[in-house]
């Protein structure tokens, strides 16, 4: 059996994980944490084959404890879980030693899957973080952004200013139909309006030629 361990302070979602872990026929859970504080006191005596980390944790950050944790317990791999998937977590990420980049709103399948890999000498990640590596490394260029907008809710906005709707959304990104709304909901929030009409109206005035990286 492959030891999993990890770190996360969502208790339901960590829950979640150890049951869907436990479940399998090829891992077990070792160890759960509910900070980077918690994890340094054990998890150095106690080290797993693979640990699932998230990025927001109270206190240290996942990608601090991992910078931390990478040559005290140099086998074990690092994969981030997490909501956040803008350019400078996830190269911070894998800058400082995460080998695996998947999503929170990951099917329980790919959770596994990426596991497998992982324990297989893989680099698993989602295919929208996977899309973002890529395009980073052929310096592709981007659509215009507002500054107030994350990377993924400007990579959003463009998309509904195409004109395509929620579910062609959700497939082009790999998300769900309710992982878009919710961007949808913050994006109006942040740009101060009621709807996609007047959000696009706001990127096409403040349309300035610059790119995303």
């Amino acid at each position: 059996m492959v030891k999993v361990s990890i770190i996360e302070d969502d208790k339901h979602f960590r829950e979640g994980l150890e049951q869907l872990i436990n479940g399998s026929e090829q891992f077990r859970i070792h160890h759960s944490y509910a900070s980077a504080e918690d994890a340094i006191l054990h998890i150095v005596q106690h080290p797993p084959q693979i640990a699932i980390v998230d990025i927001k944790l109270p206190g240290k950050n996942g990608i601090d404890l991992i910078h931390l944790l990478k040559n005290q317990i140099p086998d074990t791999q690092f994969m981030i879980c997490s909501y956040y998937d803008d350019n400078e977590y996830i190269f911070n990420a894998l800058k400082n030693g995460a080998v695996g980049y998947i999503l929170k709103d990951a099917k329980p399948e790919e959770i596994l899957e990426s596991l497998d890999e992982l324990s297989k000498g893989g680099a698993p990640m989602s295919r929208y973080i996977a899309k973002k590596v890529v395009m980073v490394f052929q310096n592709k260029p981007q659509q215009h952004k507002l500054a107030e907008l994350t990377t993924r809710e400007n990579e959003i906005l463009n998309k509904v200013s195409t004109g395509i709707n929620i579910n062609e959304l959700a497939d082009n990104f790999s998300i769900s139909p309710l992982t878009v709304k919710c961007h949808l909901r913050n994006i109006y929030s942040k740009l101060h309006v009621t709807n996609r009409v007047e959000a696009i109206n706001k990127l096409n005035n403040n349309n300035n030629g610059r790119n995303f990286f």
